[in-house]
């Protein structure tokens, strides 16, 4: 049997972990440059605060005292990830981390008649050890594993764990369940399905297969299977990322092509030393920038542009120049820009990059490839200490806004918690 163990709003879990005046109050947490809304507390939930609300939108709640927010806080919220899966993994005969806060364990070989305990145990252990309050569904198949895990969540009786391991138990289940609420189909499928009746997980699985499968094809009937306990979803393959993208908003608007040639060689530089790190290149690299949507008093504008190599690379030299290729392609003056990003695609394996008939400038490719490598190890520590002359002084990320961040309780010290 699967168990997915998820952490219950994981990011305010975090921040509650070391502040515990923070139980019972509405909290948010906000994405980079305290942009939106990106974890909600329950109670910050039921005054209907939505996920990617813009921060000014609910900034008067914060200046009323009627809501608590925090800047994102990543190395804390990934120091904890890391203590709350080597827990897990304690347990698990195998664990699969599917996200940062949320795993599955494959419990084969395990007696079906001891998981609850166990679990019950493990979810006891987390919170006493890590402070975070996870939820555990217990099922033959990891999309049923994520019903349970819903009701785990949903209902204190279940106290942190949910089994379904009987037909009446999946009918009952599916037929509480919002067809939107289906791991695979969610709220991009659900309109399409709900349109035709379909309005529960029970009256997707009642349809026959080649209906699903006119519908939504064969991911649809792998859904399908899942949810009457048939396993389809085997553990997800370690396949290499088909894009990796790199972008921030700023903390003030940008108006020049300079401080966006900077800006943009940071990011660029990040996707190339991303592409090295899981040893692959890329053949596209692309450049979007954007003026703030949010201003209507503004001009708006919102290109992109692309530029496609020969020969894929992964060293950061050949990607800035790609990049600001592109960038000299969109940019222009008289707009307050807010946001930008590097993409780059069409990735392949670097051990298979072989020169095109017309690359005869190996010598300089090699040479971009060394100083490439001796920059990964230099700038281990995460901080920019080497970086080409178009980027800035310090990490990709200095400058963005944190108003409200909390400390790095578990990491740094001197950000440990004094006790008086």
């Amino acid at each position: 049997m699967y168990a997915l163990a998820d952490c219950n709003n994981f990011f305010v879990s975090c921040e509650r972990a070391f502040q515990p005046e923070l139980e019972g109050c509405p909290v948010v947490v906000l994405s980079n440059n305290d942009g939106c809304v990106v974890a909600r507390s329950n109670e910050s939930k039921a005054m209907g605060i939505k996920m990617g609300t813009p921060f000014f939108k609910v900034r008067y709640l914060v200046e009323q005292g009627k809501l608590v927010v925090r800047s994102s806080n990543y190395t804390l919220y990934g120091d904890l990830s890391s203590r709350v899966m080597s827990l897990l993994a304690e347990v698990a005969p195998k664990l699969e981390v599917y996200s940062i806060d949320e795993a599955y364990m494959d419990m084969d070989g395990v007696d079906p008649e001891s998981l609850p305990r166990i679990c019950s145990a493990l979810v006891t252990k987390i919170r006493r050890w890590t402070g975070i309050p996870v939820s555990i569904g217990i099922a033959d198949t990891k999309t049923l594993a994520k019903v349970a895990n819903h009701f785990a969540k949903k209902y204190k009786g279940y106290k942190g764990v949910c089994v379904i391991d009987s037909d009446e138990k999946i009918r009952k289940a599916l037929a509480l369940t919002p067809i939107k609420d289906v791991w695979g189909i969610g709220w991009r499928g659900a309109p399409k399905l709900e349109s035709v009746g379909v309005k529960t997980a029970l009256d997707f699985i009642q349809r026959p297969s080649e209906w699903v499968r006119r519908m939504m094809g064969i991911s649809g009937v792998r859904t399908w299977a899942e949810l009457q306990g048939q396993r389809m979803v085997e553990e997800e393959r370690d396949e290499k990322r088909k894009s990796i993208c790199t972008s921030r908003s700023f903390d003030k608007m940008v108006t020049d092509l300079d401080e966006m040639t900077l800006r943009v060689s940071d990011f660029a530089g990040k996707c190339a030393e991303k592409l090295r790190k899981d040893g692959t290149a890329a053949y596209s690299v692309g450049v979007f920038i954007q003026t703030n949507r949010f201003r209507d008093d503004l001009p708006q504008y919102f290109p992109n542009a692309s530029v496609r190599l020969d020969v894929p690379a992964n060293s950061t030299q050949e990607v800035i120049a790609a990049a600001l290729r592109a960038l000299r392609m969109v940019f222009r003056n008289g707009f307050e820009y807010k946001r930008a990003g590097v993409i780059v695609s069409d990735i392949v394996d670097a051990d298979a990059i072989q020169a095109t008939l017309f690359d005869f400038d190996q010598e300089t490719r090699d040479r971009d490839d060394r100083i490439s490598k001796v920059m990964d190890m230099v700038n281990t520590s995460g901080k920019n200490v080497l970086r080409l002359a178009t980027q800035r002084p310090g990490h990709y990320s200095d400058g963005i806004r944190r108003e409200f961040c909390s400390r790095l309780y578990s990491t740094s010290w001197s950000d440990l918690l004094e006790i008086k």
